[in-house]
């Protein structure tokens, strides 16, 4: 009985977090119409930070101190980088497509966990990800794709992503085990907020001027993509990290691209067959890989 309600609440954490997430690219793309890639990044790690602020004392208690650095590095890999590279990315590629290449984190997940990791790698594993690594040629051909040789750098921001959420993914996995997840993302969170204002200050943010509904749009946007799409979406993916293992956890990128896509064809992106079919590559390469 235990373990089926473990069982449930994993796929309540998966959904809502495929929800969650998978919004969050549009969010980004409604926050780049008046801010810059920078600021848009930073109002979303310094939101997030300012939320669980009140957390951090009991957090700083409750963490071991020999455990302490690798959760604010966790903050650095999980948060801070890819938020950056997520939003220079969308000013150049939709956000459908970002999301599409996110899904390519289980198996960036599976590649460190057997270099750095001790995963096991079986034969269906390395199958999958030549599988989900297809999609991705297939994806990043400029022909057909919607992706031209300019953006295709931009692109690649994307992947870097990945590789970083995968080394966070196995970093708390391995290493975590035990903290609770408010703790986490509280500690992490907060010891990004310094950084994510200075970035503000060196932006001339606090300049713009805050008349006209296009500001306050933007402003929300960002502010929520932080306070949803990051300190609470960060709990659950804690929690789900936790009870699930690193390779499930990882498998959210299944749904956030479906979430994706449906938002961003409702907001006037346009989405090849090209594109859908490296979509399903991928995501059958990922799940390939994860078979048991």
């Amino acid at each position: 009985m235990n373990f089926k309600k473990s069982n449930w609440l994993a796929w309540i954490l998966f959904f809502l977090l495929s929800l969650i997430w998978g919004s969050s690219f549009m969010l980004m793309k409604i926050g780049l119409e008046s801010f810059s890639a920078y600021q848009v990044a930073s109002i979303r790690i310094l939101s997030a930070g300012l939320v669980l602020s009140p957390f951090l004392w009991k957090a700083w208690k409750a963490i071991p101190s020999e455990k302490r650095g690798t959760v604010i590095l966790s903050g650095w890999l999980g948060s801070f980088f890819p938020a950056f590279l997520f939003c220079i990315a969308e000013t150049r590629i939709d956000s459908s497509l970002a999301a599409i290449l996110n899904s390519l984190t289980p198996l960036s997940t599976i590649l460190l966990g057997v270099a750095f990791f001790q995963l096991a790698a079986s034969k269906e594993k390395w199958l999958g990800v030549i599988i989900g690594l297809i999609g991705l040629l297939v994806l990043i051909l400029p022909s057909g794709s919607g992706m031209s040789n300019s953006s295709l750098p931009y692109a690649l921001l994307v992947l870097l992503a990945t590789v970083l959420y995968a080394l966070n993914v196995n970093m708390v996995g391995r290493k975590l085990q035990g903290i609770g997840s408010l703790e986490i993302a509280s500690l992490a969170f907060s010891m990004l907020t310094p950084a994510a204002f200075l970035v503000l200050l060196n932006t001339n943010f606090f300049n713009i001027p805050t008349t006209g509904i296009n500001y306050w749009k933007s402003f929300i946007a960002a502010s929520t993509l932080g306070i949803i799409g990051t300190a609470f979406a960060s709990i659950l993916f804690y929690m789900l990290l936790k009870k699930s293992g690193p390779l499930f956890a990882s498998m959210v990128t299944y749904g956030i691209p479906f979430v994706a896509v449906i938002l961003g064809w409702l907001g006037g992106e346009s989405i090849g067959l090209l594109q859908m079919g490296a979509l399903f590559l991928i995501l059958g390469g990922v799940y390939l890989a994860n078979k048991k």
